[in-house]
């Protein structure tokens, strides 16, 4: 079955050395898209326990923004994704380290059409 990898990057500076390594692996094609996130009580803090019952949209988007860059591909069936969880990680450090970004994987049920 096929699988859908996403990396969210926190360090956007590292983004063209991703590239290189995902295409070195052997990944079909990519996509990059610009986002911005939002954390609350990052670094160990706890996140907010003082929220009203009916807090503002604005009390609730109060954090620090984030911005970063997903990086997503499909693979066929048979892809050695742990080699590139490796490759990305010699490039991003661990993943499970703060600040480092994730990565996740999802089974691709059903693909149509080529780029």
């Amino acid at each position: 079955m096929a699988n859908l990898i996403a990396l969210v990057l926190v360090d956007n500076s590292l983004c063209d050395e991703i590239v290189a390594a995902w295409e070195h692996a052997g990944v079909p094609g990519l996509t990059i898209l610009e986002s911005c996130g939002i954390r609350h009580g990052h670094h160990g803090q706890a996140a907010r326990d003082d929220l009203p019952i009916f807090p503002s949209l604005r009390g609730l988007l109060a954090g620090d923004e984030i911005n970063h860059r997903i990086i997503f591909s499909v693979v066929p069936d048979g892809f050695d994704v742990d080699a590139l969880i490796n490759h990305t990680e010699a490039i991003t450090g661990e993943l499970d380290a703060p600040d480092n970004g994730f990565l996740f994987v999802m089974p691709v049920t059903r693909v149509r059409g080529r780029l």
